[in-house]
């Protein structure tokens, strides 16, 4: 019956990230430097708001946006952090995770023939979402802009059949931001065109030495902010993301999002709640412990003679290949095999990723030097021979 499988399901593939990551995890002694989980434990104070909500049988259904006093903490979480305005009632969608939030976003806006322009490298997240709305992803090549997508990049891949630019900030892969002027650069090229903005801000409370500045602070009634709490609050497993979108655009959105998961879990909304109001600064020692770490992963790397852009926030580094004569996957596989470390190839971020590897900084201090320690003897070994 495989014949009948809906060819734009049938023609994408598992992410690169999750494919690389179960080949490489039954490797005995393996250093895994590949997934971009926070290792530190979710707050006690939100996990004992989990287990109230349970004892409290707080386990139905929530409004399909969800409960209404979490999107009142969202609203002013964004206010505070971020000079965000947004009504609790009509321009917030809790989702279940930042992933249903993306895929009920493109859902709603775009359509067959249209495009989508992301920046390259970038999260391979969105191509499939795009290409199963039958939209077409164009990828903007920012390696040698430091991987920062800016309007006279963007300006280069306008055509009439945009609908959407994808703003991704702080990155993943690279952990690169953009400035404030930047992105209002960005909204004077875009402002009054027929172009959403998908402003992917998932890392936000994770950018080390300025404040974190939302695209939607220029052009908010053509932005979709999509944000959440896996990487701020250490919440993968929650699955807790949110929407923050003008009323015209989201009554739509909730349509896709009600017909989709109905709404997230009733459990998850209370801990996400606990986390946005007694749990506001909850980042900060993560971030500080992440800060530490990327001042001892950028040494390292540039000790071992490696091309790395100092990522401005998340937990990544998108390191360049030494000219081998291999291509990215095939570096990563005898990385693993030889010297039992695992980083993601460049090539699961876009065609534009490749002759690049992903190193995770979210891991402890232990381990990364352990991990770097082979990739350096690794590199030393190969390099002579």
């Amino acid at each position: 019956m495989e014949h009948l499988i809906n060819q734009k399901v049938y023609n994408i593939e598992i992410s690169g990230i999750r494919k690389f990551y179960n080949m490489v995890a039954d490797m005995k002694d393996m250093i895994s430097l590949t997934i971009g989980q926070p290792d530190f434990p979710t707050p006690l104070h939100i996990k004992e708001a989990a287990k109230k909500a349970i004892d409290e049988n707080f386990t139905s259904y929530t409004h399909n946006a969800g409960d209404i006093r979490l999107r009142q903490a969202a609203a002013q979480f964004v206010k505070e952090k971020y000079h965000l305005s947004y009504q609790p009632e009509s321009e917030i969608i809790v989702t279940t995770g930042a992933s249903e939030a993306i895929d009920i976003s493109f859902r709603t806006i775009l359509e067959e023939g249209t495009e989508v322009i992301l920046p390259g490298p970038v999260y391979p997240g969105y191509e499939p979402i795009i290409r199963l709305c039958g939209a077409t992803p164009i990828y903007a090549d920012t390696r040698e802009n430091h991987f920062r997508l800016t309007a006279e990049i963007i300006e280069k891949y306008i055509s009439t059949k945009t609908r959407c630019i994808v703003i991704p900030y702080p990155s993943n892969p690279t952990g690169v931001s953009l400035t404030a002027e930047e992105l209002q650069k960005i909204a004077e090229l875009v402002k009054g065109r027929d172009i959403f903005i998908l402003a992917d801000e998932i890392y936000s409370e994770l950018l080390f030495n300025d404040k974190h500045v939302s695209i939607a602070s220029f052009i908010k009634e053509q932005t979709i902010v999509i944000n959440g709490l896996s990487k701020s609050h250490s919440m993968t497993g929650w699955r807790i993301g949110i929407i923050f979108a003008p009323e015209n655009i989201t009554r739509h959105m909730i349509k896709v999002h009600q017909y989709n998961v109905t709404c997230a879990s009733s459990i998850s909304q209370m801990a996400a709640l606990e986390a946005l109001t007694n749990g506001t600064d909850d980042a900060i020692p993560m971030r500080q412990e992440y800060l530490e770490r990327r001042e001892y992963v950028y040494n390292r790397l540039v000790e071992m003679k490696l091309e790395v852009v100092k990522p401005d926030g998340a937990f990544y580094f998108f390191v360049k290949i030494p000219p081998l004569g291999v291509n990215s996957f095939d570096f990563c596989v005898r990385l693993a095999k030889e010297a039992k470390v695992a980083v993601i190839p460049g090539s699961a971020f876009s065609d534009l990723g490749e002759g690049y590897f992903r190193l995770s900084f979210a891991y402890s201090m232990d381990t990364l030097k352990e991990g770097l320690d082979r990739i350096e003897a690794f590199l030393s070994e190969i390099l002579v021979v």
